[in-house]
């Protein structure tokens, strides 16, 4: 097997309910130095505007998302696969999620703040089409690390009959 070919894990990605929190934490804490706590989930998934998703694979939580809806964007919180499932295309199919909710009518972005010592989530989100936006310097309270502003925009070209095109772009690779 060529280790070009990627592997691709199908998951089902859907809201996030209490009895995923176990998994989730499972996740978190085998990604991030930093680990949310449970209570940090809880408390901002209290908040109106915050919305949390899980991708499944045989009833198993192998990744999850929490984001912020805002007037004109999405902006990503928290994002992680767990290790023993990355390179399955699962992260792309949790950003193709967030994709589907943006509109040329409304939210046309979706923004995250990435450590610049996580090279490996700034390659994956540049591969799924963001684009560094800006530094902010000493942006994480635990390390005083500085955080690089990614972003990923919606094609705003107009009209309705462009979506035709971008689907047709899409067919043809």
């Amino acid at each position: 097997m060529s280790t070009n070919v990627k592997e691709t894990t199908s998951v089902n990605i859907r809201w996030m309910i209490l009895r995923d929190m176990p998994e989730v934490l499972q996740t978190e804490e085998a990604s991030f130095e930093s680990a949310w706590t449970e209570e940090d989930f809880l408390r901002c998934l209290r908040q109106r505007n915050c919305i949390g998703m899980v991708a499944e694979t045989r009833e198993k939580v192998v990744g999850f998302m929490i984001y912020e809806l805002h007037k004109g964007k999405l902006h990503i919180l928290n994002f992680a696969v767990h290790p023993e499932f990355r390179r399955k295309e699962i992260g792309s199919q949790m950003v193709e999620k967030l994709r589907s909710k943006l509109s040329s009518h409304r939210r046309t972005k979706i923004t995250l703040e990435v450590r610049e010592t996580n090279l490996p989530a700034q390659l994956f989100f540049r591969e799924t089409g963001f684009q560094g936006v800006r530094v902010m310097r000493e942006y994480y309270e635990d390390s005083g690390e500085d955080a690089f502003l990614m972003q990923y925009q919606l094609d705003e070209s107009g009209d309705e009959g462009d979506a035709i095109n971008r689907i047709a772009q899409y067919e043809e690779s």
